[in-house]
């Protein structure tokens, strides 16, 4: 079972260097095997195929990316500006080509976007709508739905996140998109609350 486990988290982390790197359609069973050091029919025993071994470098992928945004939102008590680390946090990787390459680029495309979306709200949607719940519950944004926020703010965030990795030069476009999305918390926690305003 050990063994199992270790082989298994080798060729995800493999894997996701190389989806990382080359891109999906660039990346083969046989190369990840090569790199593993295994035969191909190896990496089939533990994965149905190439998509069942992307699908779960995606989830590795998102599973870091939470902690990422966690840790960068910890930093801080205040919901507001935990909301606002934790966006910024999100924008900041988006520039990483790992998580542009597998997160934004090929995600959609090979896993589709229910598959996407249901693996998101396990991991960074959750956070944001959790981060959202507790602003709201001390009266620091508008009242409105935070279901139906939670998923609009994701989405802003995810296309803001695809702008990004779709830029001739990403590092370029983040200011002004960080810039962006301190508006729309600014615009959110309404007038009354000017502590979201920090610097970037």
């Amino acid at each position: 079972m050990e063994r199992t486990r270790a082989t298994t988290t080798e060729l995800i982390e493999t894997a996701r260097r190389l989806f990382g790197r080359d891109g999906y359609a660039a990346t083969s069973i046989e190369g990840i095997a090569r790199e593993c050091g295994m035969t191909k029919g190896a990496v089939y025993h533990h994965f149905d195929g190439k998509i069942a071994l992307f699908r779960a470098v995606f989830v590795r992928q998102e599973q870091q990316l939470a902690e990422l945004i966690a840790t960068a939102a910890s930093e801080t008590d205040d919901p507001p500006e935990r909301l606002r680390r934790g966006f910024h946090a999100f924008l900041h990787a988006c520039v990483e080509p790992q998580v542009r390459q597998i997160i934004l680029l090929d995600g959609p495309a090979i896993l589709g976007w229910s598959t996407v979306r249901a693996i998101e709200y396990e991991y960074t949607l959750k956070l944001l709508r959790q981060g959202l719940e507790a602003a709201a519950a001390r009266g620091q944004l508008l009242a409105g739905d935070v279901t139906i926020r939670s998923h609009v703010i994701f989405g802003a965030l995810c296309e803001s996140g695809m702008f990004i990795a779709r830029a001739d030069d990403p590092a370029k476009v983040l200011s002004a998109v960080l810039d962006e999305a301190d508006e729309l918390l600014v615009a959110l926690a309404g007038k009354s609350n000017p502590t979201i305003q920090g610097s970037t």
